[in-house]
């Protein structure tokens, strides 16, 4: 599970098809937000340019709305238990985690905080996946609505569009949320080479995974102990 990397000894966190799905939905979020401000309010009517008027700007929506949900069927097609060991995670709640927002503040400021022992996700990127879920079934609920109302009675269409705001609204702030603790904070920043190489310093892992690295250490034991 770990290497060397120069001087650091890494340890594998994420799978190619995991890196692949992630950039990916990353992309198409960032086009559908892109095509969706000037349909959002005519302050942003300038970005029609970037599409080549209004209906290639809904074309380009459409695409990749398409596009969007497309990584969770190719995350369970090339590897499932990666998306499985996601959701058991995510929905697993225990003391720990809650501890971890007591602390949190206090890294996120700088200043030393006792932190307790993380799972694989750390509390705050369950908290982040779980809003992402609810963002995703917001926005492509919403979506689908407002692009087949043919097929849906008018109180539906009607709630379609507020569903949809309120799902871009709250999207943005989880985004800018995630984008900041990426590349932007000092402390979770060692992070984002995961998401890129699939790997990171083992040091960072044991600092912000704790319970993760200590199941990995106990399964190393065991296998060395199988092959004495």
């Amino acid at each position: 599970m770990s290497k060397n990397n120069g001087n650091k000894k890494m340890v594998k966190r994420f799978s190619k098809p995991v890196i692949i799905a992630h950039w990916t939905n990353a992309l198409a979020f960032f086009m559908l937000y892109v095509s969706g401000l000037p349909m959002y309010t005519e302050f942003f009517d300038w970005l029609y340019v970037l599409f080549g008027g209004p209906e290639n700007a809904r074309l380009v929506h459409r695409i990749f709305g398409v596009i969007f949900i497309l990584p969770v069927i190719f995350i369970l097609l090339v590897d499932p238990k990666s998306f499985i060991h996601w959701i058991k995670q995510i929905f697993s709640w225990k003391a720990h985690d809650f501890q971890f927002f007591k602390e949190f503040p206090k890294e996120f400021f700088g200043k030393h905080a006792d932190i307790p022992k993380q799972d694989f996700y750390n509390a705050g990127e369950k908290l982040n996946s779980l809003l992402t879920i609810l963002c995703t079934v917001m926005l492509v609920s919403s979506g689908l609505v407002m692009w087949f109302p043919h097929l849906f009675a008018q109180g539906v269409v009607m709630w379609a569009y507020p569903i949809h705001n309120i799902g871009l609204g709250l999207s943005m702030a989880v985004i800018v949320g995630h984008i900041y603790l990426s590349v932007g904070h000092p402390g979770s920043r060692p992070a984002m080479r995961g998401m890129l190489k699939g790997e990171v310093d083992e040091d960072f892992a044991r600092a912000h995974h704790g319970r993760w690295m200590d199941e990995l250490d106990a399964e190393k034991a065991v296998n060395k102990k199988k092959r004495a």
